[in-house]
């Protein structure tokens, strides 16, 4: 396959920059909140996770789609269902804030990905895995093969680095 073209961008805001990415989600707002999350869904595309999913509250995710399948802890700082979710990836380095808001629009779902607060060292080695990861979110909703990660990373490097201050 060769590389999908990256659509995501880097702007610079208040509190550094912040990686934005968009895709249309085939599928009703509900459908799509059910695929971000619900374990059985999320493990389809990204991984399952555990615990008592509520503001405040940690789950452990296990990452199903990398080297070794590793378990990371999620922080569910906001859930606004079944509209926006704001989360921290606790990183053995820095928390990574991300946001999924999701609007309908017609038949299908728009998501708004945002990993907020990313340094300029890691967006272009981190920002190609996220256009993977909701590759894999559209491809899971529609029962498609999923993507290899091998035809993101690093072919999709330079499209991060260029967008850098």
């Amino acid at each position: 396959m060769s590389t999908p073209a990256p659509t995501g961008r880097i702007l610079k805001t208040d509190s550094g920059l912040d990686l934005i990415v968009t895709r249309t989600l085939p599928g009703s707002l509900d459908d799509a909140w059910a695929s971000i999350t619900e374990p059985e869904r999320t493990a389809r595309w990204m991984g399952r996770w555990e615990g008592d999913a509520a503001p405040g509250a940690t789950v452990r995710l296990q990452l199903g789609f990398e080297e070794d399948s590793p378990w990371s802890d999620v922080k569910i700082l906001d859930c606004e269902a079944p509209r926006r979710l704001r989360l921290a990836l606790l990183t053995p380095d820095a928390p990574w804030e991300v946001e999924l808001e999701l609007t309908p629009v017609g038949e299908r779902t728009e998501l708004r990905f945002v990993h907020r607060a990313i340094t300029a060292e890691e967006a272009p080695s981190v920002a190609p895995g996220w256009e993977w990861y909701l590759d894999q979110l559209v491809a899971s909703m529609r029962g498609a093969p999923l993507p290899s990660f091998d035809d993101y990373f690093p072919a999709q490097r330079a499209h991060f680095a260029q967008q850098l201050p």
